[in-house]
């Protein structure tokens, strides 16, 4: 078995279970550890012609589209250490080649969790999906970017919730008058979506009550406190999170295993995906490795070009956190559910999107509070209040349409176009430095 990706259980094939086989009871520490190598592919090793041809056919013809973009990547690394300046220049070209290198990590991943049991399977997929959000997240923290990256966590669950299953919506919506979804999916989600957002509000509403109610408190006791607060809730999520991932593999496994054999059973693109050309086990790795090495490159180009985009060319904080940096982290995701949706796999789809938001609320933020406390940086969960306020009001809108269990294209124009709002804002939305300029002129 395989995964979305984002913690829920993906069926790929029924295949008999035995003792020694992917069960998910049967082996124990020995099936958890057994990997075939050959998996599904027919071959072993590595065989380099076999190798491109299967990257550059991807998953689908969205993915096989980004694979165009292949050639800006030595681009962007060449132009990021050959010129000193021509700042647009590079940060664009490390923006576009971001694309590319995240969707051979995904794909790579897929590839990989088929090779695997179940349980491992689920585990290795759902970490490899989140390595381009936690890279970018920890080269930002690195460069004390914690503004950005504060913007970075919210954009990327409202690009998630919003732009990627407005496009699912849509995208069904075209060839169905409505797409149905089970509740286990979208209920589970959705209630998780919220507790995450109440969770990541706590350290907000927290800082700005202590300074309307006007307590006898220095600004640096009240940072201390909110930073405290911070790191216990990131505590909290990630054994929130690893309750769920413990919930949805093994307690109730049973019924995300029935809803996506269900959703197997009705794509359109079934029996294409079966005769497809597969990754050995080593191609994965290699895969894997290449990928993560050129993110890794690409990320840092990207972030060092940011300070000179925002106080050169007039792009706030805010736009560039949370629009810009989540569209590209997210892009290979999104392509991904985006294709599942119009081959009617629509419980494959909302899961890719729902469990990327919660990874990126419950797991990735979390994470990056946890390493910047190890390292000594003050990293907090203080949002602004336009941003908090934008989540909350968007996992409530999000919950409402998922409550009937039922899509169309006019949910997903709508979450689209809400999206588009928020981006307007944010474009509009001044720097840090500009409201303390602001405020040091009165």
């Amino acid at each position: 078995m395989a995964t979305n990706g984002e913690g829920l259980p993906r069926v790929r094939e029924k295949t008999p279970r035995n003792p020694h086989g992917n069960g998910a009871h049967g082996g124990g520490i020995r099936g958890l550890l057994r990997i075939k190598a050959a998996g599904e592919s027919g071959r072993s090793g590595i065989h380099p012609l076999h190798f491109f041809t299967i990257i550059w056919r991807s998953t689908s013809w969205l993915c096989r589209a980004v694979n165009i973009l292949w050639p800006i990547v030595p681009a962007a690394i060449a132009v990021y250490y050959a010129l000193d300046e021509h700042h647009v220049l590079k940060f664009t070209l490390a923006y576009i080649a971001m694309v590319p290198c995240a969707n051979l990590i995904g794909f790579a991943g897929q590839e990989l969790a088929r090779k695997m049991p179940h349980m491992l399977g689920v585990l290795t997929e759902t970490t490899i999906a989140s390595i381009v959000e936690i890279i970018l997240f920890m080269v930002l923290l690195v460069q004390n970017q914690y503004y950005v990256i504060q913007a970075a966590i919210l954009g990327s669950i409202l690009a998630t919730m919003l732009l990627c299953l407005g496009f699912c919506f849509f995208t069904a919506g075209l060839r169905r008058e409505e797409a149905t979804f089970h509740a286990a999916v979208s209920e589970v989600g959705s209630n998780l979506l919220l507790i995450a957002g109440f969770g990541l509000a706590i350290p907000t509403i927290f800082q700005r009550s202590i300074l309307s109610t006007g307590y006898d408190l220095t600004t640096e006791e009240i940072d201390d406190r909110v930073l405290s607060i911070s790191r216990i809730i990131a505590i909290l999520l990630l054994i929130a999170y690893a309750v769920f991932v413990l919930f949805q593999m093994h307690t109730h496994h049973g019924i995300y295993d029935a809803i996506f054999e269900h959703d197997e059973e009705r794509d359109a693109d079934a029996h294409k995906d079966r005769t497809k050309a597969k990754l050995t086990l080593t191609e994965c790795i290699i895969a894997l490795a290449i990928s993560v090495a050129l993110v890794t490159l690409i990320a840092i180009a990207l972030v060092t070009e940011i300070p000179f985009i925002v106080e050169e060319h007039n792009i706030s904080d805010p736009f560039m956190g949370l629009i810009l940096v989540p569209l590209v982290e997210k892009a290979a995701e999104h392509l991904t559910a985006i294709d599942e949706a119009w081959d009617n796999q629509i419980n494959f789809a909302l899961s890719h999107c729902i469990g990327a938001t919660i990874q990126t609320a419950m797991l990735n933020a979390p994470l990056v509070i946890i390493v910047g406390w190890g390292t000594g940086r003050a990293m907090d969960l203080n949002f602004e209040i336009f941003d908090i306020a934008m989540l909350i009001l968007s996992i409530i809108t999000v919950g409402n349409f998922l409550r009937d269990q039922k899509s169309d294209y006019l949910e997903g124009f709508l979450c689209v176009i809400v999206y588009i709002a928020i981006a307007v804002a944010a474009y509009y939305f001044p720097n840090p430095h500009q409201a303390l300029a602001h405020a040091g002129g009165h």
